[in-house]
């Protein structure tokens, strides 16, 4: 009979972990439980942990999309929705766009043999690596005095796709080359297209790197807040700047604000979590057994 010893671990190490722990989900649970107080809750003086949680702040931020009135709400302010909406085409968008071309360009330089491939590949990455502050103010310039396109929702998806093509294009590089080149070659026997070749057999087959460069894609473009707020107006303001924007010296509604911060993490986890399931997906469908 055998008998299983565990070693036993450093008191620290427990410590340490229910450190990271609260750090992570410490937040996120202030801003909740701000999200569901009044303002007069807030800012009382006394902590109080027993409170009457109410969804006003919540039915503030989405009055443009409630089928009724709430009763206290004098003036539905349609800031948040509008924002809502414009982050949601925004990023949506851009991430299908970025999507389509990168997997076209990492294609191109994974299978065809040009002059200076290797160069391009190279210097996609690096571009990848400039910071958006440093892309602010010649982008602010060209898309203001040149294009006019700034304060536009076009203007704004065009800079997302730029700036996340480098790196769309780079993960699906290493996707692309583990693909079988006799799987493209025994389609084009079979009288494939190039078109066919790539949309039928190697788009199915990198599922996951898409997925997972549709995951980070999103991401960028939501949270997103510099290059936003210098591009975007009153008409095309995304979540972050107007959370930003609400920030005023004289009046602050925390509990608005924290409602908003709230809502504004759901889409990336609903998208995240679609997008994992393809990756999923595509890794066991991929899988062969022994």
């Amino acid at each position: 009979m055998s008998t299983k010893t565990y070693d036993r671990q450093n008191p620290a190490f427990y410590a340490l972990l229910i450190t990271l722990v609260v750090m992570a989900i410490g937040p996120i649970y202030l801003m909740l439980v701000t999200s569901l107080k009044l303002n007069v809750d807030i800012m009382s003086d006394s902590t109080n942990i027993l409170f009457m949680p109410t969804l006003r702040n919540y039915e503030t931020a989405l009055c443009d999309f409630l089928w009724y009135k709430p009763e206290y709400l004098r003036r539905c302010d349609p800031t948040f929705g509008r924002a809502l909406t414009n982050s949601l085409i925004i990023g949506l968008i851009s991430t299908a766009i970025t999507l389509i071309i990168g997997t076209m360009a990492a294609y191109a330089l994974v299978r065809f043999r040009f002059m200076g491939r290797d160069v391009v590949s190279i210097w996609t990455l690096m571009m990848r690596m400039v910071p958006p502050a440093v892309l602010l103010v010649p982008v602010f310039g060209i898309w203001t005095f040149q294009f006019g396109i700034d304060g536009s929702r076009g203007g704004i998806i065009l800079v997302y796709v730029a700036l996340n093509l480098p790196f769309v294009i780079w993960i699906l590089q290493s996707f692309i080359v583990q693909v079988p080149i006799q799987l493209e070659e025994a389609a084009r026997m079979d009288g494939a297209g190039p078109f066919q070749v790539f949309f039928l057999v190697v788009l199915p087959l990198i599922k996951p790197g898409i997925a997972a460069a549709s995951i980070f894609t999103f991401r960028v473009a939501w949270n997103e807040f510099l290059l936003a707020n210098a591009l975007a107006d009153r008409n095309s303001r995304t979540v972050p700047v107007t959370i930003v924007n609400s920030l005023t010296e004289f009046n602050i509604d925390w509990g608005v604000i924290m409602a908003t911060g709230m809502l504004l993490a759901i889409p990336p986890i609903i998208f995240t979590f679609i997008a994992s399931r393809q990756i999923i997906t595509g890794m066991t469908a991929g899988a062969v057994k022994g």
